[in-house]
């Protein structure tokens, strides 16, 4: 028999839990015996203390199996059940392309996703924005919907790590979030409890990113490619680039727009399509279903220009509720700003740096994000037409369109996207899109 407070001063005192004290504790958190104080005491304690590598897949896995974990054995689907997971940022909507695409190429892609937090825009808040979409539903109907369409695309289920729920809501308000030993256990327990085969990670770098510096992206990288392994689920990482707006929009309807574009093939933002061309591949190759990257990519592209990527996409959007013509007709479901407006830079000359958390800071100020957890989003404010680092811009090439409901929000948003966006006279150097690959191997 275990008692709470002893747990807590053990690791106060920097010793390591056992994985029997570990599943205890998370244990009482799920059945409500172990209260708020004593979460927020240990979350405290591993924040100053951290937690070894072992502690962590303890934690993990605990966490996991605070619910229900998904079985996909009974259905036969015929493919290997693999997922991806990112850090969040600006204009990052890969999600909406990659699950179509490496369902087209074999794959299953039972995607749990989150809503926006801070300056980072969230899946789900996108999804909400087309019309009948239902980013909540039971295991029943996630199931089938992965199965007949090989994606579906939805938000945490009561029954799915529920202790997370727990820990997440006071670390939250207990200046504990930072932990890296704590992050890697709320991702990686939400999305193992789904029955994953193969996982990759994509962890954000730069001035949007969510971890401050290029080392702390790199350390949390390695501690869930570490964890996941050691919990049994094929994980590796990419670290991608954050320093500006993914992709060329940013905001809820404007970014499905853009997606939507980008699988029919309509319009296909260079950088954006590197990052999730580079994260579809190495969920092939993870998942057993491309040789390497040269054969990853060539049967991504043929999804991709032989429509069925794009003809998965809507048929998860059907399956959860949204428009049977979706795809042939969203401009006409999405919803739209009443203020298209460009908005220009002070002087002429080269795009040398961007403050990509103030630019998502800019689309919260709107109502595309949340200032507080209950807010209602305004699903059609946003950017579109971005401009991209190195580009040029004068007084013909605006640096972005702002989509707002009143001139005040015009206004306030061009200011915030004038000061995020930094004008020089030199062409600054080429960033990557992707930094570097994080395999098990590497550690």
């Amino acid at each position: 028999m275990f008692l709470p407070q002893e747990i807590i001063r053990k690791k106060r005192n920097g010793e390591a839990l056992s994985t029997q004290e570990i599943q205890f504790f998370v244990q009482g958190i799920t059945n409500n015996t172990i209260g708020e104080g004593q979460i927020a005491a240990l979350a405290m304690a591993v924040y100053f203390k951290d937690m070894t590598m072992d502690e962590r897949v303890a934690l993990t896995c605990a966490m996991r199996d605070s619910g229900m974990v998904l079985t996909w054995d009974h259905l036969n689907l015929g493919g290997p059940i693999v997922d991806k997971h990112s850090t969040g940022g600006v204009g990052d909507v890969v999600s909406l392309m990659l699950g179509p695409m490496v369902a087209a190429c074999g794959g299953f892609v039972p995607m749990i996703s989150g809503r926006g937090l801070g300056h980072t825009g969230g899946t789900l808040d996108k999804l909400d924005a087309i019309p009948g979409y239902q980013t909540s539903v039971d295991n029943d109907r996630f199931l089938k919907v992965v199965k007949e369409a090989g994606v579906a695309i939805i938000g945490q289920t009561g029954d799915l790590a529920p202790a997370d729920k727990r820990i997440y809501a006071v670390r939250d308000i207990t200046a504990t979030v930072e932990s890296i030993a704590m992050i890697t256990g709320s991702i990686l327990s939400k999305k193992l409890a789904s029955g994953l085969e193969a996982l990759v990670m994509d962890v954000k770098v730069g001035s949007g990113a969510f971890m401050p510096t290029f080392e702390a992206s790199e350390e949390l990288a390695k501690s869930i490619v570490a964890v996941a392994n050691g919990a049994g689920c094929r994980t590796s990482a990419l670290l991608t680039d954050m320093n500006q707006v993914l992709a060329s929009s940013a905001g809820n309807a404007v970014e499905v727009r853009e997606a939507v574009r980008y699988l029919t093939g309509e319009y296909r933002n260079p950088r954006i399509h590197e990052v999730t061309m580079a994260l579809c591949a190495e969920m092939l190759i993870s998942a057993g279903l491309a040789s390497d990257e040269r054969d990853a990519r060539t049967k991504l592209q043929a999804v991709l220009d032989n429509g069925k990527a794009a003809e998965i996409f809507g048929r998860m959007v059907t399956g959860l509720g949204g428009p049977a013509d979706f795809m042939e007709r969203y401009d006409a479901y999405l919803p739209k700003a009443a203020i298209v407006r460009p908005v220009f830079a002070a002087n002429s000359g080269f795009v040398t740096a961007m403050d990509t958390r103030e630019l998502g800071l800019a689309v919260v100020a709107m109502g595309g994000g949340r200032r507080a957890a209950g807010d209602k989003l305004d699903y059609a404010v946003g950017l579109t037409d971005f401009i991209r680092l190195g580009q040029s811009v004068d007084a013909d090439k605006p640096i972005a369109m702002i989509h707002a409901q009143t001139e005040e929000q015009y206004a306030q948003a061009a200011s915030m996207v004038q000061a995020a966006v930094r004008i020089g006279g030199e062409r600054p150097e080429a960033l990557p899109e992707v930094y570097r690959r994080i395999t098990l191997a590497d550690l």
